[in-house]
């Protein structure tokens, strides 16, 4: 067994493996960037090994750092995770060559695998179904093109080194094939140093089924079930659960066979996942990712196996620790991948430091997190916080028991997406089997809506609000105290919270020091056994005793109560005409990022809708649009320049102005 492991990652997947190294006594190490240096998974490690600055391009990326790293701590195994360096057959050969054990398969597997194109190829003729397209070398733009019009429309195209969905482009009228092509090629370029791309038929609305593999070096294969990850936004898995429901027995045993061949096709060894389309009667090979998956923790669940202890064991000379028949499947398992994004304003990235990021603890539901309270989510990688899975005896059960447990999942500071993903476990479509990939972008509408903040919850939140300091760790000032208080007579408390667009009034009403009531948009509440602290309030509104988790950070205050979340500013009037004059900035970047394009240029002309710069921010592209015609006045950052949050863009001289 290996005896050292360093882990050439971060984040939740680092902390999840080094859980398992530890359990097997195996000492450990991670790497860091300097944008990490405080994150959890250098402090789950035993020692830990700065490998440069924040871009994941020195340092993450740098294979030369990471083999630097490892030999300078001793280290005689390197775990690559997934992403980052992971299917980089160059990095799993630089490894060998400096004597160090890569966990995972041989560079000439993923080279197999590295290029859709030549994956493509290679398992048509083996018999392994595919999808119709281009595959082929000619790679020039203008030769692409002519075989997207002949292949027929709708298309996608994808980068031929790619994976996790980064760069994709749906191609579905004749006039968007150019500017899909060349937007393509560019996010291939900058994310996998490789601009090739594949041209496929498009299925609008098909399920997306894998299936994990696993084999050692002396010969033996085995499958591990199967998986649905179709609950995807932007390509990008969000839900992921195991085994694939309503997928007839046939096909399912006939695309688990097809794993096997493409694995055996290639010699592969370690932990791997052969992902394939499902159109309802058909599977269609896509691709097969040789790492770890994220979802993996559902196979787990439903298998009862370790398979980074797998992974381990395999990559030390072990033989698989169960033969097929020994493999055993029981219940059903889903995941939820918890981001820092927002729902409410078109799935943006957040970063910056959490305030609190509580994970849920309930019976048969496990966490695999990277980040906590007080830690920091930068803004050069992926938004994924960690992973919240379920497990129970059948399907119905499990999505149930995971959408309780993101419901108690408490967050602030950063805007993130658990309770967006509980809305999308409990909708009939999901429940109901009729989901796809397509399900998240066409019907977005039908989970983005969050449940309204009843009364009662406001009030509870005005009550936790004046009972809790904005700052604890300040002095307490006889100042400060907002407790109404007034000699021999009833006070009234007015406040106003917002909420988004909507606003909530809610008068308290004090008798000698304590609170006797509550009025709020038009109901009354006589208040009685107010309890609040340790981040719970609870109090009788009526005849009715009602309690919530909160959090108040400065003027906003945070309440939960199970599916409802009240995230409640106070409207403070000296802040309004400050408000209102930033509301009228220029164009201003919605989220830290870099530039990646400006196609205008100074003096241009634009129309209203026109792109006007492009941000790529946690590995995902964002284009400002210009709200209204004009002309382009300043353009204050150029290609390559990271800019802040809040930052302004460009100045637009409306039309009429011009």
């Amino acid at each position: 067994m290996i005896k050292s492991l360093l882990v050439a990652n971060r984040g939740e997947i680092a902390c999840r493996i080094f859980r398992t190294a530890r359990r097997l006594g195996v000492r450990t190490v991670a790497v860091f960037s300097d944008a990490d240096a405080g994150a959890r998974h250098v402090r789950a490690a035993d020692e830990a090994v700065r490998i440069g600055p924040a871009a994941a391009r020195d340092s993450y990326l740098d294979g030369a750092r990471i083999i630097a790293a490892a030999r300078a701590s001793g280290a005689e195994a390197i775990h690559p995770g997934y992403g980052f360096l992971s299917e980089n057959a160059g990095f799993a050969r630089a490894c060998e060559q400096a004597g160090l054990l890569f966990v995972g398969p041989p560079a000439a597997s993923i080279e197999a695998m590295g290029s859709k194109i030549l994956a493509k190829q290679r398992m048509q003729a083996r018999g392994v179904p595919v999808l119709p397209g281009y595959a082929g070398e000619q790679q020039d733009l203008a030769h692409l093109a002519a075989h997207a019009r002949a292949a027929g429309l709708p298309l996608i195209v994808k980068p031929a080194a790619g994976g996790g969905g980064k760069g994709m482009q749906i191609i579905r009228e004749p006039s968007q094939i150019e500017a899909a092509l060349t937007a393509a090629r560019r996010l291939a370029e900058s994310a996998f140093g490789d601009g090739a791309l594949l041209l496929e038929r498009y299925l609008p609305a098909p399920r997306h089924l894998e299936v994990q593999v696993f084999a050692d070096a002396l010969g033996h294969f085995v499958h591990l079930g199967d998986r649905d990850c179709s609950t995807q936004r932007r390509h990008q898995k969000l839900i992921e659960e195991a085994p694939a429901p309503q997928v007839p027995d046939g096909v399912r045993t006939r695309m688990r066979e097809a794993a096997l061949v493409v694995a055996r096709e290639i010699g592969y060894v370690g932990a791997g996942t052969v992902e394939f389309l499902f159109d309802g009667a058909e599977f269609y090979f896509m691709e097969m990712n040789t790492r770890l998956q994220v979802e993996h923790t559902v196979t787990e669940a439903v298998t009862g196996l370790d398979l980074v202890e797998w992974q381990l064991r395999v990559a030390s000379g072990e033989a698989l620790p169960l033969a097929q028949e020994q493999v055993r499947l029981e219940g059903h398992a889903i995941e939820a991948r918890v981001c820092a994004e927002d729902p409410s304003r078109g799935f943006l990235p957040s970063a910056g430091k959490l305030a609190l990021l509580e994970w849920p603890r309930m019976q048969h539901v496990r966490v695999d997190a990277g980040f906590g309270t007080g830690d920091t989510v930068p803004d050069s990688y992926d938004s994924l916080l960690g992973k919240v899975i379920a497990w129970a005896p059948e399907r119905g059960a499990a999505a149930a028991r995971l959408a309780r447990a993101l419901e108690h999942t408490y967050s602030a500071g950063v805007h993130t997406n658990e309770h967006w993903l509980a809305r999308v476990l409990s909708s009939a479509r999901f429940l109901e089997v009729r989901h796809d990939i397509a399900m998240l972008d066409q019907g977005a509408a039908e989970f983005a809506a969050a449940a309204p903040c009843t009364r009662e919850s406001v009030v509870l939140a005005a009550l936790a609000h004046l009972a809790v300091p904005a700052d604890p760790a300040a002095p307490v000032s006889p100042w400060a105290v907002a407790d109404a208080f007034t000699p021999n007579r009833a006070a009234v408390v007015p406040l106003r919270f917002v909420r988004g667009t909507d606003g909530h009034r809610v008068e308290l009403q004090y008798e000698r020091g304590q609170v006797v009531r509550a009025r709020c948009e038009g109901a009354s509440f006589e208040i009685a056994d107010l309890e609040v602290g340790g981040g719970r309030v609870g109090a009788r509104l009526g005849s009715d005793y009602r309690q919530a988790r909160y959090f108040r950070a400065g003027a906003r205050t945070y309440l939960w109560r199970d599916a409802e979340v009240c995230e409640l500013t106070l409207d403070d009037p000296r802040t309004r005409e400050f408000s209102a004059s930033a509301a009228q900035g220029g164009l201003t970047s919605p989220l830290p990022g870099v530039v990646v394009s400006v196609p205008v240029t100074l003096g241009q002309q634009v129309r209203a809708g026109e792109v006007l710069m492009v941000i790529e921010a946690m590995k995902m592209e964002h284009a400002i649009t210009a709200p209204h015609a004009g002309e382009v006045s300043a353009i204050h950052f150029a290609r390559g320049e990271r800019v802040p949050e809040g930052s302004a863009l460009l100045a637009l001289t409306a039309a009429a102005e011009a």
